[in-house]
């Protein structure tokens, strides 16, 4: 998964265009590549300034092998010269994560999806982290009634190795109907166990963004 702010100077729309269309082939041509999904911010996200990200890109792998493979290839340089042309690489932050389902709904049609970039709580072992998460939190989140969706996706325990830090500890992503549905979860009793669980874990305040996502392979 990755996380990514538009070039500086480009329009919302003509960077979505762009992400969706001319960039969107290219990536799908990735040898591997199983599915394939773009988050775009929606245009409402941009109402009161500069959303955390413009686009969060999810690809699909079978193993590490064809992860391995995919780094030599050609087609993953062709895809990554491209991302100058609509991308600001200076901020972008990729990692390599494993899905777990929480609460195994159904996508709404023409639904929006809500995705925060998750940092764990400064000082918490990853280990620690990644099962309160899965055992504690997941059950919380996927009590709001209004979730259609709920899967969070870990950042491998693989990029701890050595002591290293990688730019994001997973994403949290919930699916629901539309905007008013989420305003309406926001006033559920569910909802107030949840955020006030956060503290326990996470690095607050969380960085979100909400968004309509397009699947492009898969």
């Amino acid at each position: 998964m990755s996380a990514f702010k538009r070039k500086t100077g480009m329009d919302v729309s003509e960077f979505q265009a762009y992400w969706k269309d001319l960039h969107g082939p290219i990536a799908c041509n990735l040898p591997g590549l199983r599915r394939y999904v773009q988050n775009h911010t929606i245009l409402s996200g941009y109402k009161r300034g500069e959303p955390a990200v413009d686009g969060i890109a999810e690809l699909w792998f079978d193993d590490t092998a064809a992860l391995r493979a995919l780094a030599s290839s050609g087609e993953l340089r062709i895809t990554q010269d491209d991302h100058a042309k609509f991308m600001d690489i200076a901020g972008y932050r990729e990692v390599v994560t494993e899905d777990v389902v929480i609460k195994d709904g159904l996508v709404p049609k023409d639904g929006v999806k809500n995705i925060e970039l998750v940092l764990r709580k400064k000082g918490m072992p990853p280990g620690k982290f990644h099962q309160y998460w899965i055992e504690h939190h997941g059950p919380l989140g996927a009590s709001i009634p209004q979730v259609h969706r709920y899967v969070q996706s870990h950042t491998r325990l693989a990029a701890y190795k050595d002591g290293k830090e990688p730019s994001l500890d997973g994403f949290a992503l919930t699916w629901f109907d539309d905007t008013q549905a989420m305003r309406a979860a926001a006033t559920t009793e569910q909802y107030a166990d949840t955020r006030a669980d956060e503290d326990n874990f996470l690095t607050e305040p969380l960085d979100f963004v909400i968004t309509k996502e397009h699947v492009l392979l898969g």
